[in-house]
């Protein structure tokens, strides 16, 4: 189904654009978690703790462009720091 009107062809577009954009979100949540959750396993809790501010950051700012709620951007982040404070003790 092509757009036939002009606004149907600006829909188009803007999906489009939000679609390639939410993808790239997600997978920088996904890479930063996931690489987070790794140094965690390795039990290298210094560059752990290095690297929590910037998978904060990139939660929090994901959370703003509303990707994901707020909520679930301060589950993800308290979780992450439940971690480093349990393999520290």
């Amino acid at each position: 189904n092509n757009p036939k009107t002009s606004s149907e062809k600006k829909a188009l577009h803007q999906n489009e654009r939000r679609r390639v954009l939410n993808t790239k979100r997600k997978s920088n949540v996904k890479n930063e978690v996931k690489e987070f959750k790794k140094l965690i396993e390795a039990k290298k809790v210094d560059e752990a703790r290095k690297a929590l501010p910037k998978v904060m950051k990139t939660v929090d700012k994901v959370a703003k462009t509303g990707f994901i709620k707020k909520g679930k951007a301060d589950r993800i982040k308290s979780r992450l720091a439940k971690k480093i404070k349990n393999t520290s003790s």
